[in-house]
């Protein structure tokens, strides 16, 4: 039977109402539930918003330091409608990226600083999704993936790329001649380029409200593979509440539209030059149209579930994208085997829940008669899903993939859980840092963490 656990979380940081106001804290009890409200988290700084302002709190700053964030969006931008953090791996360089209801990308500093936008497709941004991506052992090298969510559309930028462009800012550290680059350019649209980025079409079976990429999958029988390589995407929706896809990436194509991404706005804002000069005798000038978005790679439907009223409500994946744990409108909770897109565990009776996968201690005690101090590692550590069921104020905590409720923590009305795109460094570099689950109570103001260690 699972522990009933009243102080198993940890507080770590406090953020204060008063820097929260303009985006509706303490405004009514359990503003923070409130569903249009928008956050990400970092180890070194929480964001949140609203439709046209963020507010950054910096959570590494023993006072009080808070950043707001309001873009210049023009009626085609539309508002801000998705949040998460980018980072340089191996670096301290921090950045926002904000998605937009128009279906852009725009990318800002820490200190609220326009790093980069970009056009992606017509369409609200749903979701943007960074996960840093590392091999078996500890000593391999991070990738990283943005992975942006759109209705019917899924769009992945390779974290080099977009790395590339935080490193190249960072250096220059924001300088005054960047600045003035940007302020330059016309609503700051491909002021240096955009960065290179695949779009499928996953559609298939109506919008979808979520979506991620599990990453590389193997390519299907009896076709050709030159210059190919394919990914796994996981859709959910209301029409249909798990889709699943395999996103094919031409490398050619790849490699051709990031050329064309640099020449043609080059080009355009060559012509355009041209034409005010033709033309300046107009009081206004022609307004900057927006670069098309690249064509669709291929995107082939492998299997589709489909339970009428069934609706497919959020997503999350785990560390190494091998499982999903998927919500839907009738209060299950569905664990999904994304390499055999089998659903392998289902739960019921959690509506309006939000899920997040957690690495645990358990059981695990360090060695007390050794003279040799114990190094945790990644072996130590297993597998669980933490569901938040709002409406019972309680988190459980379920060990993966068909082991027991491991723990119920009670939770404060009005609470969210979080969990950071980057992992939290621990004081010792050469440990493990398991995957943990935040808990922000909007109400008292307190930043909880869930203790790694059961038993």
């Amino acid at each position: 039977m699972a522990r009933r656990a009243h102080h198993h979380l940890r507080e770590v940081g406090f953020i204060a109402g008063e820097d929260l106001a303009d985006v509706g804290a303490g405004e009514k009890e359990g503003w923070l539930s409130d569903s249009s409200l928008l956050a990400a988290l970092h180890p070194r700084a929480l964001a949140l918003a609203r439709s046209d302002l963020a507010v950054i709190l910096a959570l590494d700053s023993p006072s009080d330091y808070s950043v707001r964030i309001r873009p210049s969006l023009s009626p085609e931008d539309g508002q801000i409608s998705a949040l998460e953090w980018v980072t340089l791996s191996g670096d301290d360089a921090l950045a926002l990226a904000i998605g937009t209801s128009g279906g852009s990308l725009l990318i800002y500093s820490h200190d609220a600083d326009l790093i980069h936008k970009q056009f992606i497709h017509p369409g609200r941004v749903l979701r943007l999704r960074f996960r840093e991506i590392k091999g078996n052992s500890q000593q391999d090298a991070v990738s990283g993936e943005l992975c942006v969510v759109m209705p019917g559309i899924i769009a992945r930028f390779d974290g080099s790329d977009i790395q590339s462009l935080l490193r190249r800012w960072f250096e220059d550290d924001g300088s005054r001649a960047w600045e003035n680059k940007l302020n330059k350019q016309a609503d700051h649209e491909d002021s240096h380029g955009r960065i290179p980025f695949q779009l499928w079409n996953v559609g298939k079976y109506g919008s979808c409200v979520d979506a991620a990429i599990t990453g590389l999958m193997a390519p299907p029988l009896l076709e050709f593979q030159s210059g190919q390589r394919y990914y796994c995407g996981i859709t959910i929706g209301d029409d249909a509440v798990i889709s699943a896809y395999r996103l094919s990436v031409d490398r050619s194509r790849s490699l051709v539209g990031a050329i064309l991404s640099k020449v043609v706005p080059v080009t355009f804002s060559t012509l355009a030059s041209v034409s005010r000069m033709i033309w300046r005798s107009e009081q206004t000038s022609m307004k900057k149209s927006r670069p098309s978005p690249p064509p669709f790679a291929k995107a082939s439907s492998l299997t589709c579930l489909k339970d009428p009223p069934r609706k497919g409500e959020r997503l999350t994946l785990s560390p190494t994208g091998t499982l999903a744990a998927i919500t839907d409108s009738l209060g299950r909770v569905l664990l999904l085997d994304t390499q055999a897109l089998v659903v392998v565990r289902l739960w019921k009776g959690y509506r309006d829940a939000h899920c997040l996968f957690v690495e645990m201690l358990i059981n695990k005690d360090k060695p007390s008669s050794s003279s040799t101090p114990y190094v945790i590692t990644r072996s130590d550590y297993c597998l669980c899903l933490a569901i938040h069921a709002p409406r019972k104020e309680i988190i459980e905590i379920w060990q993966m993939r068909t082991g027991p409720r491991l723990l119920t923590i009670q939770c404060p009305k009005g609470s969210r859980i979080l969990q950071p795109s980057t992992r939290f460094p621990s004081s010792d570099s050469s440990s493990y840092h398991p995957l943990e689950v935040f808990v922000l109570n909007g109400d008292s103001g307190q930043l909880l963490v869930l203790n790694k260690s059961i038993g």
